[in-house]
């Protein structure tokens, strides 16, 4: 008997990709895993965070697909941290980083403090980031078993100096100009859940 999962000869070959170099300036578009873990009171919502019931820590699990230059295509994944039983490092370092996110996906300087940046800065909830495109800077990281694998952990924004040669370089990329209104709530404040935007992306147990 022959056919498509018995005779392979005509299957194409795998592809075996080298690690991206660590500090290459690349956009991405970032989409969300869901989880299925919500905690109102901190404003997850919509079934987008991740609970590891092992250790008890919650992430968003972050897909970033390159979109343009030689890695085009190329996707990443990093862990977003929003909480960890260890201390309050983790989720800081995430919240530091979706702050970069909203900057470079707006344009906007990480030293605008400006009332239009504030709220440029605010989201309703991770509906706002599922689909957002940003600069990000890539970097080298392990997985779980030790060997090296690409992270993004940094977001470029239009002040810092590695915008500038992503530009210079011939980069097309250029921020939205779209950003939510003021008022739009932060949503370290939530205490009531909201509701998120539909997204036709997600399942519908995430809507």
């Amino acid at each position: 008997m022959t056919g498509a999962w018995n005779d392979y000869n005509d299957a194409e070959s795998q592809t075996s990709y080298d690690l991206i170099p660590k500090g290459t300036i690349v956009p991405v578009r970032m989409t969300i895993k869901p989880g299925g873990y919500d905690d109102p009171a901190q404003g997850w919502t919509g079934g987008y965070a991740t609970h590891n019931d092992t250790t008890g820590s919650v992430y968003l699990n972050a897909e970033f697909v390159i979109l343009e230059g030689p890695f085009a295509k190329r996707k990443v994944w990093s862990l977003i941290g929003l909480r960890s039983l260890k201390g309050p490092e983790w989720g800081n370092m995430g919240r530091s980083f979706v702050r970069g996110i909203l900057n470079s996906s707006r344009g906007l300087s990480d030293k605008d403090n400006s009332p239009q940046a504030q709220a440029a800065r605010r989201i309703n909830g991770f509906t706002d980031l599922d689909g957002i495109e940003f600069l990000a800077k890539i970097d080298v990281g392990k997985d779980a078993n030790g060997d090296p694998k690409n992270d993004i952990r940094f977001a470029v924004a239009p002040n810092h100096k590695d915008w500038d040669t992503f530009k210079s370089g011939g980069g097309l990329w250029t921020p939205s100009q779209s950003a939510p209104t003021a008022t739009a709530q932060p949503m370290a404040n939530a205490n009531t859940e909201v509701q998120p935007t539909s997204n036709p992306n997600r399942p519908s147990w995430a809507q």
